[in-house]
């Protein structure tokens, strides 16, 4: 491969990931709430703790935004240069970036939303199923984590079933061993008891 040839990809992949390396939750908790969000509940930047601090309405916009980082650059890739192992890759930078922002010292969310978003551009059936687990694990449990647990490992087995994209597939399979890694001190809690469940009305309120 050029050397021009290998630098596209290599570019395309960095732009993904500094696209998933924006913190929504902060940009969006400090202009349309006056808060931190790193500073409450959780202190993580994604959805669930955006629900716990922001409410509803801040919890949704940071959903929605943290899943375009995923999917929007992905589904870019797939469409314009049909290329399903470049497709993964920028998924797994857009994913990476999220969890590892250069913005905040390499700290970031826990990547479920913008690992779900890249799915489905990659395997929109694949995408449902692994929100089908998610709300499963949700609803049964009352745990947020359980649901994303269950849902990202039931991507990589759903994308294969769909897809038979061996490179899509182990994106899958990347994808959802980062979300147990970003999740284990919510493994540590559901094993103590005292993880938090779900809750629907922001604290204060």
């Amino acid at each position: 491969m050029s050397e021009v040839g290998l630098a596209l990809p290599i570019l395309i992949a960095l732009g993904a990931f500094l696209i998933g390396s924006i913190p929504f939750g902060l940009i969006i908790g400090r202009l349309f709430y006056r808060t931190d969000i790193r500073s409450q509940g959780s202190g993580n930047i994604g959805a669930m703790n955006a629900l716990r601090t922001l409410g509803k309405g801040g919890a949704v916009a940071v959903l929605l935004l943290d899943a375009l980082k995923g999917f929007v650059p992905t589904i870019l890739v797939v469409w314009l240069l049909g290329d399903q192992l470049l497709g993964s890759l920028v998924a797994t930078a857009a994913v990476l970036g999220h969890c590892f922002s250069p913005w905040l010292r390499l700290r970031g969310g826990k990547g479920v939303a913008t690992s779900f978003g890249a799915i489905f551009a990659l395997c929109w059936p694949a995408g449902l199923i692994a929100v089908a687990g998610w709300l499963l694990g949700a609803l049964v449990t009352r745990y947020s984590s359980v649901g994303s647990l269950l849902g990202s490992i039931a991507a990589p087995v759903a994308i294969w079933a769909f897809s038979a994209s061996l490179v899509e597939t182990l994106y899958g399979v990347v994808a959802a061993l980062l979300i147990v890694f970003t999740h284990r001190q919510n493994i540590a809690r559901l094993r103590a008891g005292t993880e938090g469940p779900i809750r629907l009305i922001k604290r204060g309120a």
